[in-house]
């Protein structure tokens, strides 16, 4: 039996959809800032593309590491309270970015800003196990994830115009404030499931399609570790490595990629840069919609989220090739546009096959895990590919390694990832709590 949706949880999930869109969007307008500055950067602290790709991947080691804890804490804590800190001393962080002088400076502030971001993506995925029943998830999950592609999309025309009326520093600065208004917008208005008194219907509709019902007891740390002897985890953590590996190439390197390879200005790479970003959120919010219809059709919720990262990958790899090899900087920019697309159909199935992998209670900590494994590997390409650069003068090889890496995802995520297992998982977690 189906109960009605009452108008105050289809306010509680406008509200959270919003804000997390909203902090992803900022989330990666924050770590862009780097990336769309590297050249005035790099020229006012005289570093080479070494160092370069050292202080860009600074951030996403932090960021892996920190996904682990990061994970236990919101399934113990809950998201109103991790997330809402996080995002004040991430844009902390980002404002004193504006005042550093020197690399080492300037290291230890995109480490912090990796640590105190870890919350936000795991959290989103328990905000909407919390408010959203299973068969509705997947839409939800692609809408707050294409803040991943909404922020590089709209980014570099943003920040490059910032940075080129008031200065790199300042542009720091701005998008510091910014975070900070929406950390405290948070806190003031969110509320976990935990804090709120749901009449009958509304706790029956969220729980339908659950195995067992809403429980807010504490996380025991046995519970958390069992997660690490699942076939599915160890699948999802190696896989997501290829996926990520790829986006941070994007994110990291692409401006320079087109200021260099391309030859274009600073002013035009902010602008062509968001177009291949466009592709990259329709491939987001269509991956959600896609496995919630696949689901519905009789397909497994596991095989539901899976065959969209597959296939994501696969694509991505097909048209990343081609880029590398095009003389021309149109087709480049085409072929560049479809590889988001797919990239992001990648990224948005796996974040939704989070959410029907483990019970509610611990989504979070198999999220946390799951990026881990993903900015684990993502951290290798800012560096590899700026020693590649350093050596070379050419991005292509840099490319092809991130389509090879993508391929061998694919084949994690296809051959590792089964759904009995997930089953498995299910039954002996609920069986714990």
């Amino acid at each position: 039996m189906r109960y009605p949706k009452s108008g105050r949880l289809k306010r509680t999930q406008i509200l959270a959809i919003a804000f997390l869109t909203l902090a992803g969007t900022v989330n990666y307008f924050d770590r862009s800032t780097l990336s769309i500055a590297n050249h005035s950067i790099s020229q006012e602290l005289g570093l080479s593309a070494s160092q370069m790709g050292l202080l860009l991947s600074g951030f996403s080691l932090a960021y892996a590491f920190a996904q682990l804890p990061v994970g236990a804490l919101l399934d113990r804590f809950g998201s109103r309270v991790v997330l809402g800190l996080g995002i004040l001393l991430w844009s902390t962080a980002q404002f004193a970015g504006g005042f550093i002088q020197t690399l080492n400076q300037f290291f230890y502030s995109r480490l912090v800003l990796g640590v105190c971001e870890a919350p936000l993506f795991p959290a989103g995925v328990k905000v909407i196990s919390e408010w959203f029943a299973a068969r509705e998830r997947g839409g939800p999950t692609g809408i707050y994830q294409s803040s991943s592609a909404i922020g590089p999309m709209l980014g570099p025309p943003i920040l490059t115009a910032l940075m080129l009326s008031f200065g790199w520093r300042q542009m720091f600065v701005v998008m510091g404030a910014i975070g900070i208004v929406i950390a405290l917008g948070w806190i003031a208005f969110y509320r976990n499931r935990a804090e709120v008194e749901l009449t009958d219907e509304e706790a029956a509709h969220l729980d339908e399609g659950e195995n067992a019902p809403f429980t807010s007891h504490a996380v025991r740390l046995s519970e958390w570790a069992s997660l690490f002897r699942q076939r599915n985890t160890w699948g999802m953590v190696l896989g997501f490595m290829g996926v990520i590996y790829m986006i941070w190439l994007y994110v990291t390197w692409l401006p320079a990629y087109l200021e260099h390879e391309r030859h274009l200005s600073i002013a035009r790479t902010g602008w062509v840069v968001a177009i291949p970003y466009v592709f990259g959120v329709l491939g987001m919010c269509s991956s959600g919609f896609f496995a919630d219809f696949i689901a519905r059709r009789g397909i497994s919720p596991v095989n539901s989220r899976k065959w969209p990262v597959c296939i994501g990958l696969v694509g991505a790899a097909s048209f990343t090739v081609p880029a590398a090899y095009t003389p021309s900087t149109t087709m480049a920019v085409m072929y560049l546009c479809l590889a988001m697309f797919f990239l992001n159909l990648a990224s948005g199935g796996a974040w939704a096959l989070v959410g029907v992998a483990a019970p509610r209670r611990l989504v979070a900590s198999l999220g946390g895990m799951q990026n881990f494994g993903g900015y684990l590997g993502g951290s290798l390409a800012p560096i590899l590919t700026g020693v590649i650069v350093d050596r070379t003068h050419s991005f292509v090889d840099a490319f092809l390694i991130s389509a090879a890496i993508a391929l061998v995802a694919a084949l994690v995520y296809l051959f590792v990832v089964k759904e009995t297992r997930t089953a498995q998982l299910v039954q002996e977690m609920e069986h714990a709590a």
